[in-house]
């Protein structure tokens, strides 16, 4: 007679770090592109490195490095970047139900270091029907992993940089493409998402010329619109993929 695993913190964390090794292997000359580039873009070293230590998003850190070798003013830096992660909050949402009994020593340093491909794993977890108190601990084996990751990472790229010409005009960053494109395609679990997903994607390719990204928000709030409209008029698909937070009754946190 099979029994059920009764699962602990530990298993719930490795099982979240090896959930996120394909998206991670994507990421890889994602990061060290950004070493490369940081430093070429006339970033110090121990900036490029900073950066990504402490502020630790990708495109934002891209973009942030761009403006710097243009001699971009430090408002116009800090008002870009902040458009370009609006979609944190919109991943943010989408945890919350989930998240929110969290205390704060979970909730600081899990929402630091939400990602792209945390949240694709972990949003996938939660969703699932079991009722692992543990669930969080998933959620920080991926995050330390892609946190760790991106590090090494940026380091590679610093001293690679260093020592490789033009490195940055390798192409290597179209694996990041791939990885959102996989990361994407597994969240299409109905017919309002997949409305969703073509409205912004289409939206994104048109409204492309738009200056400090404008563009790439507006395609995502009309995304979201075309979403919640095909939830509304295809109220069946909607059911099939609406979040149902974890019980809470005094499960453990820790």
């Amino acid at each position: 007679m099979n029994q059920a695993i009764i699962p602990t913190r530990r298993g719930e964390f490795w099982a979240g770090f090896k959930a996120t090794v394909p998206l991670v292997v994507g990421a890889i000359p994602f990061g060290i592109i950004f070493g490369a580039f940081g430093v070429a873009s006339g970033l110090s070293m121990a900036g490029t490195m900073g950066m990504s230590l402490f502020v630790f998003a990708g495109s934002a850190q891209f973009i942030a490095a761009g403006l710097v070798a243009d001699h971009a003013g430090v408002a116009v830096i800090v008002f870009t970047t902040f458009i370009v992660n609006l979609r944190h909050a919109l991943y943010s949402a989408s945890l919350a139900p989930y998240v929110k009994r969290l205390p704060q020593k979970w909730l600081l340093p899990l929402g630091f270091w939400l990602t792209d491909e945390s949240f694709v794993v972990v949003i996938t977890r939660y969703t699932q029907p079991d009722e692992s108190p543990y669930k969080h601990w998933y959620y920080l084996g991926s995050a330390v992993f892609m946190y760790t990751n991106w590090q090494l990472c940026t380091l590679l790229g610093i001293i690679a940089g260093q020592t490789i010409p033009d490195m940055r005009d390798w192409g290597l960053d179209f694996a990041i493409t791939v990885t959102f494109i996989g990361m994407l395609i597994v969240l299409i679990k109905s017919r309002p998402l997949l409305l969703s997903a073509v409205v912004a994607g289409i939206s994104a390719v048109l409204l492309n010329g738009l200056e400090h990204k404008l563009g790439l928000i507006l395609a995502t709030l009309l995304g979201v619109a075309a979403g919640v409209i095909a939830e509304a008029l295809l109220p069946q698909d909607a059911k099939r993929t609406s979040p149902q937070p974890e019980s809470a009754g005094g499960g453990p946190h820790e």
